[in-house]
């Protein structure tokens, strides 16, 4: 958020550096650390913490504007749209809050009948008035974002060992794109909750939409581009070691982490690998993107940020 880097972790809380050089700024700690993404507008950051709150936070300063006790650990990222705050709590409560105040306006409870979860959450998604999110019990649901009235529910995921929807739909169109951990890539229609087609192979992060293409991050251990009209494959990039990150584009090229590998560059026509960086021990997040600056940002297993320029002698094709 504008000069700020923000970087939480799993142990005790969360902590700003500035984008250009590194510095520390701030640190707000907090109790069993901040796993999730945050979210930012203007001066205020929005997460969710693992000590059972949600934080509105100062981003010039890490002071916290305002609290709200979800009575459960908070994992998935949340969505601000309009002056509202959406996330998932762990106990599968979907939450509306007021941005400014942290007052609730509403929220929806599922019960998940489920022994095993993956741990996460799927990132809220607006589009026309609806919220869309996808929960542990593999349904993808639609709300109403003003009241929370469920509009439709489709189950996706059935008979699977995990059944979560920890991606994020992706929506394009009237098509909203999702999957299931071990299950399946999803086409639905956004209107009426009607599966469009499905692809074997399950996914944990959201894809990218690029074109007339779908870049499709798998919980096996690919990234796969996909016909953006049916899903059937153009190729397939196998990771080295563990599963890839969300994919962005970043200069004619696509960039994604292996969770125990690098840092990697891959030609978005073909698949080709275009070059990698290696920091040790893996990378779990989704690579940040500025693209004017050409830098990538990223954490590494070690819980190390990391700021890398990157640049092509040839620049690739992208269409």
């Amino acid at each position: 958020v504008g000069p700020y880097l923000v970087q939480g972790n799993a142990i005790d809380g969360i902590a700003a550096y500035n984008r250009e050089n590194g510095q520390k700024l701030w640190k707000q700690k907090v109790k069993n650390g901040v796993e999730p993404s945050a979210t930012f507008i203007r001066d205020r950051v929005f997460v969710g913490a693992s000590d059972g709150n949600f934080y509105s936070l100062e981003a010039s300063s890490g002071d916290i504007q305002w609290s709200f006790d979800t009575k459960a650990e908070n994992l998935s990222e949340p969505l601000l749209e309009d002056g509202v705050v959406y996330f998932i709590s762990g106990a599968n409560t979907l939450y509306a809050l007021d941005a400014a105040t942290g007052q609730s306006l509403w929220l929806y409870s599922r019960q998940d009948t489920s022994q095993i979860s993956i741990r996460g959450g799927s990132r809220p998604t607006y589009a026309n008035g609806k919220i869309y999110v996808g929960f542990s019990d593999g349904a993808l649901v639609a709300f109403n974002a003003k009241d929370g009235a469920v509009v439709w529910e489709v189950q996706l995921n059935r008979g699977k060992r995990f059944r979560d929807i920890d991606a994020s739909p992706v929506i394009d169109g009237n098509n909203i794109y999702v999957s299931g951990y071990d299950d399946k890539l999803y086409c639905v229609s956004a209107d009426k909750g009607e599966i469009l087609w499905r692809v074997d192979g399950g996914g944990y992060y959201p894809l990218t939409v690029l074109g007339d293409r779908l870049i499709y991050p798998t919980s096996a251990g690919e990234v796969r581009a996909l016909k953006k009209s049916n899903g059937d494959s153009l190729w397939t990039y196998k990771v080295q070691r563990g599963i890839p990150t969300a994919v962005k584009a970043y200069k004619g090229t696509l960039v994604f982490g292996e969770s125990q590998g690098s840092l990697r560059f891959v030609d978005p026509q073909s698949g080709q690998s275009l070059g990698e960086f290696e920091p040790g021990r893996g990378i779990l997040s989704t690579p940040q993107i500025d693209e004017k600056a050409g830098r990538v940002y990223f954490i590494s297993g070690e819980a190390n940020l990391y700021a890398i320029d990157a640049g092509w002698t040839v620049q690739p094709y992208f269409p």
